[in-house]
């Protein structure tokens, strides 16, 4: 019952950070991945671009919480959803910088 509680506590405090992305993204779209003993990643990308994530300690609270925040669910973080997502250079210094003559981690 405790842990019950527990988890309806943590879904309501997710929906209200997705409600809050969504707000100031003029909207927002996501996608859940597993990402092992950690629990669920939430993806959120915003229809102007930006783009964050929340991890959930469950797929069940990460699911949850993404019905009370009313988000749009992708199946696969796919070609056409991911193109909707805006880099700028921070990110390409940081996921591809090394590949691609960026500043090395030395």
């Amino acid at each position: 019952m405790a842990e019950t509680k527990h988890a309806e506590r943590k879904a309501a405090k997710l929906a209200k950070e997705i409600k809050a992305f969504s707000k100031e993204h003029g909207g927002s779209e996501g996608h859940l991945a597993h990402i092992g003993q950690a629990g669920t990643r939430i993806v959120l990308v915003g229809t102007d671009g930006g783009w964050g994530d929340l991890v959930a300690p469950t797929h069940e609270i990460a699911q949850q919480a993404a019905e009370q925040a009313g988000l749009t669910l992708h199946e696969e973080f796919d070609g056409e959803f991911a193109a909707k997502v805006s880099t700028g250079p921070y990110e390409w210094t940081r996921m591809a910088g090394i590949q691609i003559g960026g500043p090395s981690n030395s």
